[in-house]
């Protein structure tokens, strides 16, 4: 297991990080309004194991969508041929955006997650990432 992130760059492993307490932060936050919806309105908001379920799966999928294009990012940075490393991006893209469709479908279909709770992880990185732009362009001014 090791020798799989052996490879991973630094800034990729910092940013993957920095990401993942993010989103995680923000699956907290979610599961918090979940459950005070439930409170105010437990008839049409749930707050059992399925929210807790799928917002950690949820949140799981979101990072290491992230953490992949990190490494295609790392991997098609040192490719000589443009063409080529354009091609593996598109791959890229292309597998990663399958990935969270499944886990869409499965966050909708299987009957274990509550299906928003599953879904609302994925537009977390981005959240973050845009957070933590603004709070370091703010820093750096």
């Amino acid at each position: 297991m090791s020798k799989m992130f052996a490879d991973v760059q630094p800034a990729v492993r910092k940013e993957t990080k920095k990401v993942a307490i993010g989103t995680f932060v923000c699956v907290v936050l979610m599961w918090a309004v979940f459950g005070i919806g439930h409170l105010a309105v437990p008839e049409q908001i749930p707050f059992d194991y399925t929210v807790l379920l799928a917002g950690f799966i949820g949140g799981m999928v979101a990072v290491l969508n992230f953490f992949l294009m990190g490494l295609t990012v790392q991997k098609i940075v040192s490719m000589e041929d443009d063409k080529q490393a354009a091609a593996k991006m598109k791959a890229s893209y292309s597998q990663r955006m399958m990935l969270q469709l499944i886990w869409g479908v499965l966050a909708i279909a299987v009957p274990c997650f509550q299906f928003v709770a599953g879904i609302l992880p994925l537009l977390f990185p981005n959240i973050v990432i845009k957070t933590v732009g603004i709070i370091g362009g703010r820093k750096a001014a």
